[in-house]
C-alpha cells in the first residue's frame, strides 16, 4: 500500500489489511500494489495509458509474472464519491480496491454481459460494503471510468 495522498480518516493499514481479504475473495493470485494519489496522477496515468485526458476513481493495471498488477487510486474522487453518496471515505476507498482487484481477475465490465457486476455485488455484501462502482454506474452516480490494462 502506497499512500501519496492521505484520505481523512482512513489508515494505510487499514486499508491493506481489506485488500489481502478483499484479494483473497476475488480469488487474485500473486502481490498486488495499491496506490493513494492524486487526481492529477490519476489524469497523467490514464492519458498516458488509456489515451483519455481525464481524472478517474481507479485503474488497474494486469501484470505478468509472479505479481497480479497494480491499482491506482484518486484519493480527491474517492473522497468526492464518498461525500455525495453518503458513506464513508474509508469504505469508499475499499469499494475502489475491490473494483480495482476484479479487473486484475480478468473481468471487464464494459464486455462481459454483466458477470462482473454479479460478481462484485456478491462480494460486496460479504465484505459489508455499500453500493457498488458497476451498480452505481447504472443509476448515473459514477463519477470516473476505469479500465484494466494489460
Amino acid at each position: 500500500m502506497i499512500v501519496h495522498s492521505k484520505v481523512r480518516g482512513v489508515s494505510a493499514r487499514a486499508l491493506e489489511q481489506f485488500a489481502a481479504r478483499a484479494q483473497r475473495a476475488a480469488g487474485v493470485r500473486g502481490e498486488v500494489s495499491v496506490l493513494v494519489t492524486s487526481s492529477a496522477e490519476l489524469r497523467r496515468l490514464n492519458c498516458c495509458f488509456r489515451g483519455k485526458n481525464t481524472v478517474t476513481d481507479v485503474l488497474s493495471f494486469s501484470s505478468a509474472g509472479g505479481t497480479a498488477g497494480d491499482i491506482a487510486i484518486s484519493a480527491e474522487v474517492g473522497e468526492r464519491n464518498a461525500r455525495r453518496l453518503g458513506h464513508s471515505a474509508a469504505d469508499e476507498m475499499k469499494i475502489l480496491i475491490l473494483h480495482g482487484l476484479l479487473h486484475l481477475a480478468g473481468y471487464d465490465h464494459e464486455t462481459d454481459g454483466g458477470a462482473m457486476a454479479r460478481k462484485e455485488a456478491r462480494l460486496r455484501r460479504a465484505l459489508g460494503l455499500p453500493a457498488a462502482l458497476i451498480e452505481r454506474a447504472a443509476d448515473g452516480t459514477r463519477a470516473g471510468t476505469d479500465k484494466r490494462r494489460s
